[in-house]
């Protein structure tokens, strides 16, 4: 598939026996840019990159890298996994060399290469260090630094920031913007809608294996319109104040789940008083309140009708 794109996914399908992981899946992303697939777990992100690493034959469609079909542009594409891929019992430094040679790397450039990726993941005083003492965020920044030794063109990271401490969070992050800085095509996939809108340049949101939006955040965050999401945390039967609360002019989605809800509304300064009448009429409480300007997450709300973490 010839393509003047980075990754090129053309209406894409895999299915396991009865399951339809991937559904015409189809999206472009440009070089240089940090393009990221936002969805909850089981939204087909996982399938699709596994699809475009070589690591799956998809059911349909097509997926190239730089203009060359997926899995067989292994020498410009570097792929961090969302398990761990190091060995514990190995350091910091012998793990590098070990996935470095893997990728044809020996000598003094391979010894280059390592030093360089301990620079860039901040852990060139640990390097002798076994990994299986490490913290799990140390152990995702040598994973990430694993796929980056043969100094790849395009780089995807399938959710690389799972079950981390905020600090090392950060660090990642910053990690994949300066690998970006540096000319690195990016294709990152994660379910926190913080981090698609901090990173990306454009975003495509996931779910039930279908990308349901994709754009830039200003574009997707265009789809709501101004409104606001409220979210409410209640006492007594919430599903009761629902039907009231829909029909409060401004109002236009009411998700109700345990003890709480949310709502998107056009001016939360003139709905509110509203809210509170309906509520107390139903005979429910509201105990906390939390008020969020248009993002990431009211857009999936709006095309779903649920939360992206239900």
């Amino acid at each position: 598939m010839y393509t003047t794109n980075a990754i090129e996914v053309r209406n894409l399908y895999k299915q396991f026996g009865a399951i339809q992981a991937v559904q015409g899946v189809q999206f472009s992303v440009q070089r240089g840019e940090i393009f990221s697939l936002l969805g909850p777990n089981g939204a087909g992100k996982s399938t699709t990159i596994s699809i475009l690493a070589g690591l799956l034959q998809p059911s349909a469609g097509e997926a190239a890298i730089l203009g060359q079909p997926a899995g067989q542009a292994r020498a410009l594409l570097g792929v961090v996994p969302q398990d761990i891929a190091l060995y514990p019992d190995l350091s910091a430094r012998e793990n590098l060399v070990f996935w470095g040679k893997m990728y044809g790397l020996r000598g003094r450039r391979l010894q280059q290469r390592v030093d360089a990726v301990l620079d860039m993941i901040d852990l060139k005083d640990r390097q002798h260090g076994r990994v299986g003492t490490f913290s799990g965020g140390m152990k995702r920044r040598v994973n990430i630094g694993a796929a980056l030794l043969h100094d790849p063109q395009v780089i995807i990271m399938d959710e690389p920031t799972v079950g981390i401490d905020p600090q090392s969070r950060r660090h990642i992050l910053e990690c994949v913007k300066e690998l970006n800085r540096q000319g690195i095509t990016v294709l990152y996939t994660t379910h926190y809608m913080e981090e698609a809108q901090e990173l990306s340049h454009h975003v495509a949101i996931m779910d039930h294996g279908q990308i349901i939006a994709c754009g830039t955040h200003a574009e997707l965050v265009h789809l709501v319109g101004e409104q606001t999401r409220l979210e409410l945390e209640v006492c007594g039967e919430v599903e009761s104040a629902v039907p009231c609360w829909a029909q409060i002019p401004g109002v236009s989605r009411v998700v109700a789940g345990e003890e709480k809800a949310t709502l998107l509304v056009s001016d939360s300064s003139t709905i509110l008083p509203r809210l509170f009448e309906c509520a107390a009429q139903c005979g429910v409480r509201i105990t906390t309140l939390n008020i969020y300007e248009p993002n990431l997450e009211a857009v999936f709300l709006h095309l779903t009708g649920r939360a992206l973490r239900d």
